[in-house]
């Protein structure tokens, strides 16, 4: 008889903090899961696996290179470049990623951050409680200033699902549409332009672009000079997209009329992020894909990807030639 697979997860927290189960991996195999593991520990805790399953755990080429029984790389995520996919590959390891279990969370991620940067709703809602309301002298205030969206621009930058998702739900507030993609095709009630337009000419950006060496910082001092004064941005793709240096200076120097964030470029944020001090700026600790609906699905297709590979028959695999 066969020994049974042994399978490590080894930064489970995120995914299942407490209200999923591992019951779907650990039916295929020897299960132990880490919530965290420090990357000096990856080697000591892999080191029997021919399973690993990593979210946001590296495994460069030299700690593959000490995983000789390793024989799958699950990633518990659609980013993969946690994984040095070229040496992974020169060793016949598959790479299985998650590509399509957040598009409806992370869509209703940048509607609530948009309708934040507009509303205002969690401040106004925290100056009611501070007693605010109960000094008014009239029967209603704001103190910052309430945007409709009804004729409105959104300007969305990368077009696959998540861009095309927050299209559908932007239009249902009466926005007018534009977006740029490498492969513009036509799509109802959508515009494709180019960036410099597009950043121009939009009352809000959002990204939803992934991240290459192409576009690394592509949110920089002059692509932000292009934006109207009173426009704002959304960033929940990718941290490293955007200069945050930049962006902050154009936030504190009121060239832009306010910013949301749930990623930056180095997660968690140092103390000297200069985004975290900036004016007019919301940023949120990486939870558009975190719905329990979201990580479910993401569980499933993570075990699918497995059963698929234990089978014979890879799915989902990243960096394959």
């Amino acid at each position: 008889m066969a020994p049974a697979h042994r399978i490590v997860v080894l930064d489970g927290h995120t995914l299942n903090p407490g209200d999923l189960n591992w019951e779907g991996l650990a039916a295929l195999g020897t299960l132990k899961v880490y919530e965290r593991t420090p990357p000096a520990q990856v080697v000591e805790r892999a080191a029997d696996a021919d399973i690993v399953f990593t979210n946001k755990t590296p495994l460069d080429a030299a700690t593959l290179l000490a995983l000789p029984r390793l024989r799958f790389i699950g990633v518990l995520a659609t980013g993969y470049n946690v994984v040095d996919v070229a040496a992974a590959r020169a060793r016949g390891v598959p790479i299985c990623n998650v590509p399509d279990y957040g598009t409806a969370s992370v869509a209703q991620m940048v509607m609530a951050l948009l309708l934040e940067l507009a509303q205002h709703v969690g401040h106004h809602a925290q100056s009611v409680a501070n007693g605010g309301w109960s000094r008014c002298p009239d029967f209603c205030y704001w103190d910052r200033p309430l945007l409709e969206l009804d004729g409105r621009t959104l300007g969305i930058v990368g077009f696959g699902r998540i861009g095309e998702a927050v299209a559908h739900r932007a239009r249902a507030f009466g926005m007018t549409i534009r977006a740029h993609t490498r492969t513009p095709r036509q799509f109802p009630g959508v515009e494709f332009v180019n960036l410099d337009t597009l950043f121009a000419e939009s009352d809000v950006v959002s990204l939803h672009c992934p991240l290459t060496d192409a576009n690394r910082g592509m949110v920089n001092a002059a692509r932000l000079r292009q934006m109207k004064p009173t426009a704002l941005f959304l960033n929940t793709a990718r941290g490293p997209l955007v200069d945050e240096v930049a962006l902050a200076d154009a936030l504190n120097q009121e060239r832009i009329a306010g910013a949301a964030l749930d990623v930056l470029s180095v997660e968690p944020p140092t103390a000297g992020n200069p985004l975290l001090s900036a004016r007019h700026c919301l940023i949120t600790p990486h939870i558009g894909w975190a719905t329990r609906a979201a990580r479910a699905r993401l569980m499933d297709i993570a075990v699918a990807n497995l059963r698929a590979f234990l089978a014979g028959k890879p799915q989902n695999v990243v960096g394959a030639t």
